[in-house]
């Protein structure tokens, strides 16, 4: 896993300056939290005393953090120690007694993390949608994703919004994303038959090909946008994924069916899986998205030899 990638580990509502939040980059144990002035720090989650979890300490009135289980306290931009109780402030301790600090940026609502520390920052992407939740699923981080691009029924709902079998646009790439587009009908029921060829609405689906990051858009057949969505899926450890995201409905939606959507919750992330539909889908847009990667990568591998 490169140490170049920011993955999008939490919301901003999630982290505070009251408790230490845990997260973790497959098997990489995070701590995060924010510091009085509202900057997010995040440090390995092992003190390097005793192995503790240090988001099961506390956040000090400076902004550090201090282990819950001797009290060892460390700075947040840097990992270092700064303090033991019992000993003279004063005291220069040894730069090996650190904990490993990531790099960390946030912007349009999601904490971002590089597990290098000195990697810069990646371009801001906009205002934070309103809506937004957390869901943790058991299941593999790829899976997850080639799941999103065969039937994305199985990991999302969408108010009203039936989606089919059917790509108006096959997984392709556009601008370094994996992007693909699947018709969509309205849920309602259809008279005289349940099947039509006639397909209102789309769902358009661009995906970053490293993390999974895909930026979900949803219009009616006159290109009216309907709403619009972030999932931020990231490998956990023990094989599942932890997946953050942020939705918001169009305030401009012509037609009943679309106005409909905005009675509860227009959009729902599954916590979890059907494991018999998952079994037998059959991969479809998911089978061109290695190619497509690999073609990917090695443009970028180019453009870096050129730099």
């Amino acid at each position: 896993m490169s140490e170049a990638i920011w993955w999008a580990v939490a919301r901003s509502e999630e982290i505070s300056a009251e408790k230490p939040f845990n997260v973790d980059i497959g098997d990489q144990p995070i701590v995060l939290w924010r510091e009085t002035d509202g900057t997010v720090r995040a440090l390995e989650d092992r003190c390097p005393h005793r192995r503790a979890p240090l988001s099961l300490g506390c956040i000090l009135g400076s902004g550090a953090i201090q282990c819950g289980y001797h009290g060892w306290t460390f700075d947040g931009e840097s990992g270092q120690l700064v303090d033991i109780p019992n000993l003279k402030s004063e005291r220069k301790y040894p730069p090996v007694y650190k904990a490993k600090p990531f790099g960390v940026h946030e912007s349009a609502g999601f904490v971002r993390i590089c597990l290098d520390a000195k990697a810069p920052p990646p371009a801001d992407d906009g205002y934070a949608l309103p809506l937004s939740g957390t869901s943790t699923v058991a299941l593999e981080h790829g899976q997850y994703i080639a799941a999103l691009f065969d039937d994305p029924s199985l990991l999302i709902s969408i108010k009203g919004v039936r989606f089919s079998p059917y790509l108006l646009a096959e997984l392709c790439e556009q601008e370094g994303q994996l992007v693909m587009e699947r018709s969509c009908q309205w849920a309602s029921p259809h008279w005289p038959a349940p099947f039509t060829s006639d397909f209102p609405i789309s769902l358009r689906i661009a995906t970053d090909p490293v993390t999974g990051e895909s930026d979900l858009t949803l219009r009616d057949d006159e290109f009216n946008l309907l709403l619009q969505a972030t999932l931020a899926p990231v490998p956990g450890a023990r094989q599942v994924t932890q997946v953050r995201w942020r939705a918001m409905l169009s305030p401009e939606r012509p037609g009943l069916a679309a106005k409909a959507m905005g009675l509860g919750a227009p959009l729902r992330v599954h916590d979890h899986i059907d494991g018999a539909a998952l079994r037998v889908l059959k991969p479809s847009a998911s089978i061109h998205a290695d190619d497509l990667r690999e073609k990917i990568a090695a443009r970028t591998d180019q453009q870096d030899e050129v730099a």
